[in-house]
């Protein structure tokens, strides 16, 4: 039995003719232990269709069965404690929050569980070491660089064993160093077990993926298994890519090129002031011969 059944979701934002299709009709299969990675362009779905395996959102249609219960039929609180007990979610803004220290926002959903503040400083300070930052346990989030704070978000999220990873673009606000990092630990948190499902741009990171998923304007259009360490050969195509320019796109980049160069407009104005200069001199001299006849 899949883990997670998706059989023709879709959801729906507005009314009438404002209605926006986020989803449209929308089938997915995951098993346990799939790294998955979702691909596509902005706006395609993407962070829509993970809010609606993570639990934070319900579709408009369609049925989604989670572990063999079907989700439109578990009541408020029934979602919420599914939703803290099976899901960790890592974002690409890490969300942490500023006044708290390292070890009280990794501690925080355990304090939503009744856990004692003793229990939740030792599991926390215990996924801090896992995750390389014990030695970071009291510093605050403003102190940690960009791929620090996204490891403390993943150690959040895994704080009360979740059996799903949801990450957002976990790796969309760091650099290649840190990106890195952060990939490495999902792998490690992937070979324990856990299923991983992570959004990206980036077709280099489809390497630590076990499939890859193509969605475009609120579909899944392609889905594919991948080696681990090898870029997913629909990716690949991506990355090597390169648009082609027609001529007019040339001269339209030559046009604008010559309007932003600055010598090239000075030198424009100038010959185009000459001339009128010149073509007014005569004018006035015309008008002084008559005032002056006139006087006389």
């Amino acid at each position: 039995m899949p883990l997670i059944e998706l059989n023709n979701v879709s959801k729906l934002y507005g009314f009438g003719d404002a209605t926006t299709i986020a989803l449209d009709e929308v089938s997915l299969s995951i098993n346990e232990n799939e790294f998955i990675a979702v691909m596509g362009p902005s706006g395609c779905g993407k962070s829509t269709l993970m809010n609606l395996i993570g639990l934070l959102d319900r579709p408009t249609h369609g049925d989604y069965v989670l572990r063999g219960r079907h989700v439109s039929k578990l009541r408020v609180g029934q979602r919420a404690k599914i939703r803290r007990d099976m899901v960790g979610f890592v974002f690409q803004s890490f969300n942490l929050l500023p006044r708290l220290t390292v070890i009280e926002n990794v501690a925080l959903p355990l304090y939503y569980r009744g856990a004692t503040l003793g229990r939740r400083n030792k599991q926390a300070s215990a996924m801090l070491e896992r995750v390389g930052l014990r030695d970071r346990e009291f510093y605050y989030p403003r102190h940690l660089s960009g791929g620090q704070a996204q490891c403390a978000a993943i150690a959040r999220a895994l704080i009360n064993n979740p059996s799903i990873i949801i990450a957002d673009e976990p790796t969309g606000n760091l650099d290649s160093s840190n990106s890195r990092l952060v990939m490495e630990l999902l792998s490690d948190i992937h070979k324990m077990g856990n299923t991983i499902l992570f959004v990206t741009h980036n077709p280099e990171l489809t390497r630590y993926a076990t499939r890859v998923v193509y969605m475009h304007d609120g579909a899944i259009i392609h889905d594919e298994q991948t080696a681990i360490g090898e870029v997913a050969a629909t990716a690949r195509k991506i990355m090597f890519t390169v648009p082609t320019k027609t001529e007019e796109d040339d001269l339209a980049g030559v046009s604008v090129l010559m309007k932003n160069v600055p010598d090239a407009t000075d030198a424009a104005q100038s010959t185009d002031d000459k001339p009128a200069k010149a073509k007014k001199k005569p004018a006035k001299s015309k008008a002084k011969s008559k005032r002056r006849g006139g006087k006389k």
